[in-house]
């Protein structure tokens, strides 16, 4: 990535309102706030993409025995949730003995909701998959269960496939695309994504949409590459150099968009 930021002057025009495909922060202390309150704009808040369950009659299909696994890999409070669903709606009794792989810290604190977790084996990353693949590669041995959506990413179950593990993949979940019908006549000078399933949410509701003055924003390299993709003008890429967050990069536009 250059160390320079050119946006396309073309197209740098001022900003008044930008629209985050997430929910909306809980934290009042979010950086998405503080843009508004800096930059007197208007930043609203509408996630894109939904998760919902896979039935348990639609997981039975895929012929996943969850007892036949001694332990669990979970990259998301998400995996979490369905899993302990699915497990209750199989009566599954997960065992004490079932070790529990999990991306991130925030990730294995999650586990509280359904076991105690003092007396369960934990094996914690800190949020990238390179990481939680390092700590599986010290635990071979283990059949290894893989709770997912029906999108997400091929690291984890390709190094599985390379390194001969015992691994299953089970989707519990899916990814689909909001109802965003209400957003129909709504402009917004910048739309922020952060995943290729925001994008295909956007076209999924509005097949003929027209970027013209609108702003792009996406976070990530396969977020952009969607963008472009889709045929559109990707304006903002994040992380930039010197700014990590997509908030930071909104606010250099924004920035230099509004002559601030």
């Amino acid at each position: 990535m250059s160390d320079t930021i050119n946006f396309d002057q073309d197209r740098l025009k001022k900003v008044t309102s930008l629209l985050v495909s997430q929910s909306r922060p809980a934290d009042e202390n979010s950086p998405y706030y503080e843009l508004a309150r800096k930059y007197n704009i208007k930043v609203d808040f509408r996630p894109f993409i939904q998760v919902d369950g896979v039935s348990y009659k639609d997981f039975r299909k895929q012929k996943v025995n969850i007892l036949d696994h001694t332990a669990v890999i979970f990259t998301s409070r998400n995996a979490i949730d369905h899993f302990f669903r699915i497990c209750n709606e199989g009566r599954v009794e997960v065992p004490a003995t079932m070790k529990y792989f999990c991306i991130s810290e925030q990730t294995a604190n999650y586990l509280q909701k359904y076991i105690v977790i003092r007396k369960r084996k934990i094996f914690t990353g800190t949020k990238t998959a390179a990481e939680l693949i390092e700590l599986m590669r010290k635990h071979k041995k283990e059949k290894f269960l893989y709770p997912c959506s029906d999108v997400r990413k091929n690291d984890i179950p390709e190094f599985a496939d390379t390194e001969e593990f015992h691994f299953t993949e089970a989707t519990m979940y899916q990814t689909v695309s909001s109802d965003l019908s209400d957003l129909e006549d709504v402009y917004y000078d910048i739309i922020a994504f952060f995943s290729p399933s925001g994008i295909k949410s956007l076209f999924d509701n509005f097949p003929d949409f027209k970027q013209n003055n609108t702003r792009i924003a996406a976070f990530g390299p396969t977020t952009a590459k969607a963008v472009e993709d889709a045929g559109l003008k990707l304006d903002i890429q994040a992380p930039l150099p010197n700014a990590p967050s997509m908030t930071g990069a909104l606010d250099l536009y924004i920035r230099k968009a509004n002559n601030v």
